[in-house]
């Protein structure tokens, strides 16, 4: 715990924020009299790199906006966000397009791209660069249906793009077989879901989730149901909970048990001394010196999720980025403010009230500390 505690506080105290916003592209030096000339082709598109998001109204849209404004650079770094289909296909197209540098993943997209699409090798043509936030497996089901298992043999519905991964996956391993619907949009399927012609729906979202809050669930007969955090799922999920102060609307008072999946900010495998490389190793240089600005308002709040020195299990870190981790490890040789690391202790004590806290919480609690300590002074 102590080295990602050093490493969390290392980055965040030793990095450098640019301060610059987004600034327009400078016009050339006598110009004024004809107007503003174009930048030159070569230099613009050196200086751009894209990245796929999802369809408008989730966190990957907004959050490729928010890296679109804060992370440009004029003519020497342009992040150009693209609306996709969802994290299967972002990772498709990562692989397949070329002109798709990077794009939002969830892990579970790694998984079922390998067996649904037969790309055994996927690990050694992507790379992620952090895990940015995570998103809780809903299901929603019939009263009727009390437990996972009761799924067997039911209609089911999980639309490609932000529930099918979760489905195929947990669904195997917990040797559950159900009739599932994937073609139907997600209005659609949820349309199925309120008249009866399917009994659950599998959705990989955020919290607090509109489209699932907005139920309209009169006479009780739709619930959330319970995920175990059982070991044929640890390996891809993580434990998460939903409370009836999230979705009154679905559940009872207190709480229920559910899993969730890491949504990562991927990129393709560029060769290290190719064009694209460098490109994105720009784009990583920015990222890690702006994260602060990503996430102070009005920037989403999934940022303040993000813990760029968490590792992914089973994926290999862009070269760009873990250069920049190993750049902050070699520089804990000048140890931290100690009066800060005496400070984010006594905060983490009197906040937990318990003396283990895992490294990833660790890093994250002390990020949001400096931003609590900030404001108060």
């Amino acid at each position: 715990m102590h080295g990602v505690l050093r490493l969390a506080i290392c980055i965040l105290l030793t990095v450098v924020a640019s301060g610059a916003g987004s600034q327009p592209l400078a016009p050339k030096q006598g110009a004024a009299k004809q107007g503003v000339e174009s930048p030159e082709r070569d230099a613009l598109n050196a200086g751009t790199v894209t990245v796929i998001t999802a369809p408008i109204g989730g966190p990957m849209s907004i959050m490729g906006s928010d890296m679109a404004s804060v992370l440009d650079d004029g003519d020497k770094l342009r992040v150009l966000p693209i609306l996709g289909k969802g994290a299967v296909q972002n990772l498709i197209d990562i692989i397949r397009l070329k002109n798709i540098d990077m794009g939002f993943v969830t892990s579970d997209a790694l998984e079922f791209v390998k067996t649904e699409y037969n790309i055994p090798d996927i690990s050694n043509r992507v790379r992620y660069i952090a895990p940015l936030f995570h998103n809780e497996i809903h299901i929603v089901a019939r009263q009727e249906i009390k437990t996972l298992q009761d799924l067997n043999g039911r209609r089911v519905f999980a639309e490609r793009s932000i529930g099918l991964p979760a489905a195929r996956i947990i669904f195997k391993r917990m040797g559950i077989e159900a009739d599932i619907d994937s073609q139907t949009d997600p209005d659609g399927g949820l349309q199925k879901l309120l008249s009866g012609e399917r009994d659950a729906w599998v959705a990989s979202v955020s919290k607090n989730a509109p489209v699932i809050k907005n139920i309209k669930n009169e006479g009780g007969k739709f619930h959330l149901l319970s995920i175990p955090y059982d070991q044929p799922l640890q390996d891809i999920y993580l434990p998460s909970s939903f409370s009836s102060e999230e979705y009154p609307n679905l559940l009872p008072p207190g709480t229920i048990d559910t899993v969730a999946v890491s949504t990562v900010l991927m990129v393709y495998n560029w060769p290290v001394e190719s064009d694209r490389y460098k490109r994105v190793a720009r784009f990583v240089d920015a990222l890690f010196d702006k994260i602060g600005q990503l996430q102070q308002p009005p920037r989403h709040p999934k940022w303040r999720d993000t813990v760029l020195s968490a590792n992914l299990s089973g994926l290999v870190r862009f070269k760009a980025a873990q250069d920049r981790l190993d750049k902050a490890q070699a520089a804990m040789s000048t140890s931290p403010n100690p009066a800060d690391v005496e400070e984010f202790r006594t905060f983490l004590s009197q906040r937990n009230g318990r003396e283990r806290v895992s490294p990833e919480e660790t890093a994250k609690i002390y990020n949001n500390f400096l931003r609590w300590r900030d404001g108060q002074r």
